[in-house]
C-alpha cells in the first residue's frame, strides 16, 4: 500500500496527490464512496447514475430518503447531463459564480435517478471551487452526488478528522486536505419559477445574486410538493452539537444581559456553559464577521461536543452577507430559541 494511503476503521485515508484521486475516482466508479474536501464542507460521494451507490449514502449517513442530494460538476457543459432544461440566467449565473459556492435547482433530465432528487421533477446542481473536488469529478467521468459527509442531523464536516468521527467504517474512502475555507454549504437558489428563491442560504449572499441578476431574489423556507423539501436542510433540524443549543435573539445589549444571566444559573447547577460568541475574533473587521463566523461555525460547534459542554448559548447575527446563512444553520441547530424585547 502507498505511503499515502492508510485506513481508519476500515476507511480508506487519500492524499491530494493525483495517484491518490485516482484511486479515490475508481471507488466511486465501482459503486464505492468517498468523502471529498469542496471550500463549503466536505461532501459524501458517489456516482449520480449508480442507484445503489446513491443508496448506500443515504445508508450511510442516517439521511432521510426525502433529503435531496446535490449533483457536483466539473464544469458547466455538464448542465445539460444533469437538467432536462437550462434556462440563459443558470448559464449567466454559472459564468460569475462557477466554480463556487452555488447549487442551482434546475428541471430533472431522465438519466438522473429519482433517489438523487428525493422523487423531485428538479435537482441541484453546482460546480465546486475546488482542485480536489473538481479533479476528482472530471476522472471519475460522471457527475457526483454529494450530500455533506456527516452524521445526519450532526454539525456538517469542515476537516477530514470531522468525517472520520461520524462516518469511519461507514464509508470507503476519505479524501485528506485543509479545512474547508467557506464553512458552510452553498446557496441552493430555485430557478424553476418566473423568480428566482433562495431555498437555503449559503456561500454566495442574496445581495450578490441580486446585484449579478439586477433583480430582487426571495428568500423561502417552504417545504414542497407533498411535504418534501425542495433543497437539502430545508425539512430536518440540522446542523445540532450534542449539547443543547439555546439561540438568543433581540437587542444586543438585552441579549447579553441574558446570556450572562443564563451562563450563571446554569453554572450555579453544575453544568458547564460555553457561549459561541467567542467565534468571532473581535479583531476582524465589521464587514468581514459573517464571513469569519461562517467559517468557524461547525469547527466550533464540534469542538464544543469534544470539550464535554452540557448547554451552548449562542446570540443572533446581523443577516447581511453570509450572516443569513448563519442564522439559518444555528436556528436549524437550536434546541430552542429565546427572544428578549
Amino acid at each position: 500500500m502507498s505511503a499515502s494511503i492508510r485506513q481508519a476503521k476500515g476507511t480508506l485515508l487519500l492524499g491530494e496527490n493525483f495517484f491518490s484521486i485516482e484511486k479515490a475516482a475508481k471507488i466511486i466508479k465501482e459503486g464505492g464512496l468517498v468523502a471529498f474536501p469542496t471550500e463549503t464542507v466536505y461532501g459524501l460521494g458517489a456516482a449520480v447514475t449508480n442507484v445503489e451507490a446513491v443508496n448506500r449514502i443515504f445508508l450511510a449517513k442516517g439521511r432521510p430518503a426525502d433529503n435531496p442530494l446535490i449533483v457536483h460538476l466539473s464544469a458547466p457543459g455538464q448542465l445539460t447531463e444533469v437538467a432536462n432544461y437550462v434556462p440563459e440566467i443558470a448559464y449567466n449565473l454559472a459564468e460569475q459564480f462557477w466554480p463556487g459556492p452555488l447549487s442551482m435547482v434546475l428541471p430533472r433530465a431522465q438519466n438522473i435517478p429519482a433517489a438523487v432528487c428525493a422523487g423531485l421533477s428538479t435537482v441541484a446542481v453546482r460546480m465546486p471551487d475546488h482542485r480536489v473536488a473538481l479533479e476528482l469529478i472530471r476522472i471519475t467521468g460522471v457527475p457526483i452526488a454529494a450530500p455533506s459527509a456527516n452524521r445526519s442531523g450532526k454539525p456538517s464536516p469542515t476537516s477530514f478528522r470531522h468525517v472520520l468521527d461520524d462516518l469511519a467504517g461507514k464509508i470507503d474512502a476519505v479524501i485528506k486536505s485543509k479545512a474547508c475555507s467557506v464553512g458552510v454549504e452553498s446557496t441552493v437558489l430555485d430557478l424553476t419559477g418566473s423568480i428566482p428563491v433562495i431555498l437555503r442560504p449559503g456561500g454566495i449572499s442574496r445581495e450578490q445574486l441580486e446585484e449579478a441578476l439586477g433583480q430582487k431574489v426571495l428568500v423561502s423556507g417552504a417545504i414542497g410538493f407533498a411535504g418534501r423539501p425542495m433543497s437539502p436542510g430545508m425539512k430536518y433540524r440540522h446542523y445540532s452539537p450534542r449539547a443543547p443549543l439555546i439561540l438568543i435573539t433581540g437587542p444586543e445589549q438585552r441579549r447579553r444581559v441574558l446570556v450572562k444571566s443564563l451562563t450563571d444559573y446554569y453554572q450555579q447547577q453544575g453544568l458547564k456553559v460555553a457561549s459561541l460568541s467567542s467565534v468571532i475574533d473581535k479583531t476582524t473587521p465589521l464587514k468581514k464577521r459573517s464571513e469569519h463566523f461562517a467559517a468557524n461555525l461547525y469547527h466550533a460547534l464540534r469542538q464544543l461536543d469534544f470539550q464535554g459542554v452540557d448547554l451552548i448559548l449562542a446570540e443572533e447575527t446581523d443577516t447581511a452577507g453570509l450572516g443569513l446563512a448563519v442564522m439559518n444553520r444555528l436556528r436549524k441547530a437550536a434546541t430552542k430559541v429565546l427572544k428578549v424585547l
